[in-house]
């Protein structure tokens, strides 16, 4: 598991324009999946463009820290 943000966004910079699946903590017990392609890293926050068939909106963004929290995981389609 990385150790800090900068780890995380330098793994995440390497996956740019690839499809994942983004699996979120919602809840006691509870997730949420959703599809999608991640276009974009910044210096705090990262953004996905989720598929519109199974969304109600276009875009979404974490930051770093939910993936070193693990109140979000990532699974690329590799």
């Amino acid at each position: 598991m990385p150790v800090s943000i900068a780890t995380i966004k330098n793994k995440l910079d390497d996956y740019l324009g690839k499809p994942l699946t983004v699996v979120v903590q919602a809840g006691r017990k509870k997730t949420v999946s959703r599809h999608g392609i991640l276009r974009e890293t910044y210096p705090a926050v990262f953004v996905i463009e989720l598929n519109q068939e199974e969304n109600a909106f276009e875009r979404v963004s974490y930051s770093y820290t939910d993936i070193l929290t693990k109140n979000i995981r990532l699974d690329f389609e590799d």
